[in-house]
């Protein structure tokens, strides 16, 4: 595909953790078939809160949930605005198309109407420069505004004609949206917004699927990794940060659907029976095998996924039985059971 391209590499790292998703969201899918309308308000509750708690708002899960209710809510009137809006902007994810610029300015607008003074319009020359803080240090500095309308449209293009998985597609727009940083305020709930959007464009299910929480519960780590981006001019550790926060959220996702629905067998945790299946469990059980003396590092490395997938998948192996450790942390080793 001719034109704009922007900078990333498919890693193995990020095709286990493609292959992973699609996993976890077959078992996410088939128990959506069962979740109670009661369960998809919590998520959606659930992800508004977390994502606008990331941008200072104050509001906790029951405010926002009073505020969805109808019921007055004693808290600064602008965060009240706020969570009002961002409840608007999610309803409409089935009406908005991802690569067209009129919806995202109409996002926008959504989101941000009566927070700030031109909701819906991209920055100009008038706004000055535009930097990211975190803190008071500037950790990003954004592209000037008479460059604005030839970035988006160039990423709106790609972003229409790519045909790398949604899954990546998805990761690589909210990196490039927050380089970008189109708007003079609103650029993070937009790009998280954005990537729900294009996900659930995918696959519904995901509209229900609350990744805002754990950005937000590693929001250090989120910016971080942007910042990393920046630095090496390619997007490419967004994209793992970012499925990698897919799939804690579907086995969060999946467990909370299981607990209403009632769905996986008695003898079995939810989180184990979910494990239970993915292919990176099962390849670790067999490099162990193989290998006993194995260290997460030298796992990570075998297996071309991040320590932190490792990790986890220990952790489920050992509380299912599978796997054990026997000696310390350093000297000791994996019994495959």
């Amino acid at each position: 595909m001719a034109g704009y391209q922007p900078p990333y590499t498919i890693t193995p790292t990020i095709l286990n953790q493609v292959i992973e998703v699609g996993e976890l969201l077959g078992r996410w899918a088939a128990q959506a078939e069962h979740s109670s309308p009661l369960l998809r308000k919590e998520n959606r509750i659930r992800t508004i809160q977390a994502s606008l708690a990331i941008e200072h708002n104050s509001l906790s899960t029951e405010q926002v949930t009073a505020i969805m209710e109808g019921k007055r809510v004693l808290a600064p009137a602008k965060d009240i605005q706020e969570v009002r809006n961002a409840i608007l902007a999610y309803e409409k994810l089935n009406v908005w198309n991802s690569a067209q610029q009129s919806d995202l300015l109409a996002a926008h607008r959504l989101l941000m109407m009566g927070l700030v003074d031109a909701p819906g319009q991209l920055r100009t020359n008038r706004t000055n420069n535009v930097g990211v803080y975190r803190e008071q240090q500037l950790i990003h500095m954004a592209p000037p505004a008479n460059q604005l309308p030839r970035l988006i449209a160039d990423l709106l293009t790609w972003l229409e004609q790519t045909d790398i998985h949604p899954l990546i597609a998805s990761s690589i727009f909210h990196y490039e949206f927050e380089f970008i940083h189109p708007f003079t305020d609103g650029n993070g709930r937009m790009g998280r917004l954005w990537q729900t959007l294009i996900l659930s464009e995918w696959r519904p299910e995901f509209a229900w699927l609350p990744v805002e929480t754990l950005i937000h519960n590693q929001q250090d780590h989120y910016y971080l990794v942007l910042g990393e981006c920046d630095r090496l001019s390619d997007c490419t550790p967004f994209i793992t940060f970012m499925l990698d926060k897919l799939i804690e959220a579907l086995v969060e996702g999946i467990a909370s659907q299981a607990s209403t629905t009632g769905i996986p067998s008695p003898e079995m945790s939810v989180e184990m029976s979910v494990k239970k299946v993915t292919a990176t469990a099962q390849n670790l059980l067999s490099a162990l095998k193989a290998s006993p003396e194995l260290t997460i590092i030298g796992l990570a490395e075998l297996l071309q996924v991040s320590t932190r997938t490792v990790e986890r998948n220990l952790k489920i192996l050992q509380s299912q039985g599978q796997l054990e450790r026997v000696g310390s942390a350093k000297g000791g080793y994996w019994r495959v059971i």
